[in-house]
């Protein structure tokens, strides 16, 4: 079976996205972010699907964009900050290159400003955000071959870190601006 060649997971403003698309460009892939994939097939953000339909439809439509990019995408893949609740996202991850990016709430402050419009941090973003860690931290330590840290580091350096963490080799500078040599995936 053809699987995402990384995996990544952690909370929300840890850089999955940044570093995913980065991670894609040096491995010659392509990179994929089920929460994208969930506002372009739903055709609104996800703070209005919080919103209009509650947590627990969003959390079927993350659990189904998940199992489809699994399913189709052979590249980077980078999953929503919630995605490891769903029991079955979990199974599905089992044996994947899963790499958990972490930061400490002062990293999320120094990133988000813990004020930008994210639903889950609309009262008291501070203390929500250690919540949703409490609650969260374990599923994303269970599913991940490697933790990678990002306090501190760009997101090159963290790049960086994925590869040599998951022994990959990223294509030499050269074969990623020469045409022919991309895999889209």
């Amino acid at each position: 079976m053809s699987a995402p060649v990384i995996v990544l997971v952690g909370p929300m403003g840890v850089g999955k996205s940044t570093v995913g698309g980065l991670l894609a460009e040096r491995l010659g892939t392509g990179f994929r972010d089920s929460d994208a994939d969930i506002v372009a097939t739903q055709g609104r953000s996800i703070a209005d699907i919080f919103v209009d339909e509650g947590e627990p439809r969003f959390r079927e439509l993350e659990r189904e964009a998940v199992r489809r990019a699994v399913a189709e995408h052979r590249g980077v893949l980078a999953l929503g900050g919630g995605a490891v609740l769903d029991d079955a996202t979990r199974e599905l991850l089992a044996g994947l290159p899963v790499v958990y990016l972490s930061m400490e709430v002062g990293e999320a402050v120094k990133r988000v400003g813990l004020n930008v419009a994210r639903p889950l941090l609309a009262v008291n973003p501070r203390q929500q955000w250690k919540t949703l860690m409490e609650a969260r931290r374990h599923h994303y330590t269970d599913v991940a071959r490697v933790v990678v840290p990002t306090d501190d580091r760009t997101p090159e350096e963290v790049a960086e870190a994925v590869l040599d963490a998951l022994e990959l080799k990223h294509l030499p500078a050269e074969e990623l601006r020469t045409p022919g040599k991309e895999n889209p995936a």
